[in-house]
């Protein structure tokens, strides 16, 4: 997720499916410039980020087709999500989770966020009906790429910019790998209901 992550920054996906569909429905106000971001820049600021640096970072992470239209939602000093921006387009984009190695904003279609919100609450399956998008182009890192639910680790598995395609692929039908690596595309969990694909590279 992909980075998402499990979902990187999952700390900031527990939003609800009424929040998001709200956010999805109202129009859209601002309309920012996209862009990278540097790791040291990220980081050594996030505790004092702006709401336009915010929407910055979570918009770094998706296609400027995509991210222009997204609704953007992070947490706020309690934890709480809240809409730092609204959008149109069904996507909502999240900003880098200072707390992870690197930077991994994310932007999420509305397949992958019901994926994510699964995961989060550790359902025995992910709760899309049809493949969902997450887009992390500005890489990513996760505590393991064979189990889904894992808590800790004594070494990141870093990703380049990416993107995921969040469904059940089947190594041994599809042919793909599930050794992580930095070009191709790889299966991530692979043999766990939360298996998904890997794209290592910028659409």
């Amino acid at each position: 997720m992909l980075r998402f992550t499990p979902v990187r920054a999952a700390v900031l996906l527990t939003l609800t499916a009424a929040a998001v569909a709200r956010a999805q429905d109202a129009p859209m106000k601002i309309k920012p410039q996209g862009g990278a971001l540097s790791a040291e820049a990220s980081k050594a600021k996030a505790h004092r980020m702006s709401t336009a640096q915010q929407i910055h970072s979570a918009t770094s992470a998706g296609p400027r087709s995509i991210s222009d239209n997204a609704t953007v939602m992070a947490a706020d000093e309690s934890g709480k999500m809240v809409q730092l921006r609204p959008g149109t387009n069904g996507w909502t984009c999240i900003p880098d989770e200072p707390t992870t190695p690197g930077l991994d904003p994310m932007c999420i279609d509305r397949n992958g966020m019901a994926w994510v919100q699964a995961l989060i609450a550790k359902k025995p399956k992910p709760g899309n009906t049809a493949p969902g998008l997450i887009y992390m182009l500005q890489g990513g890192s996760d505590l393991s790429a064979t189990d889904p639910f894992a808590t800790k680790t004594d070494h990141y598995i870093a990703s380049p910019p990416h993107f995921m395609v969040m469904w059940p692929y089947d190594a041994k039908a599809s042919g793909f790998s599930t050794t992580p690596k930095k070009t191709g595309s790889w299966i991530m969990w692979a043999g766990t209901p939360y298996a998904h694909l890997m794209v290592n590279q910028t659409p």
